[in-house]
């Protein structure tokens, strides 16, 4: 696996795990797809660093179960401020 790659993976977990981030946050934050933050936590960072693998899916595992209700809420706020 290339260096930078590795390089992208680590940091695209360590701000999850800093920031509470969700794939869609960081994928802005890195300039790179959300599949690509997806392919990096779950595939290559657990082949580099498994214990921080494990921290950053634990995060987006979080965030997977509460994005109904963020949903929600957008839904929500979006339909106030047009009435």
């Amino acid at each position: 696996m290339k260096d930078y790659i590795e390089e992208r993976a680590i940091g695209i977990a360590n701000y999850i795990v800093e920031n509470n981030a969700t794939v869609r946050q960081t994928a802005k934050e890195f300039g790179v797809s959300k599949s690509t933050v997806h392919k990096d936590v779950t595939e290559r960072l657990s082949q580099i660093n498994p214990v921080l693998a494990k921290e950053a899916r634990k995060v987006l595992d979080i965030n997977k179960s509460e994005r109904h209700i963020r949903g929600g809420l957008a839904t929500r706020e979006k339909y106030l401020h047009h009435a």
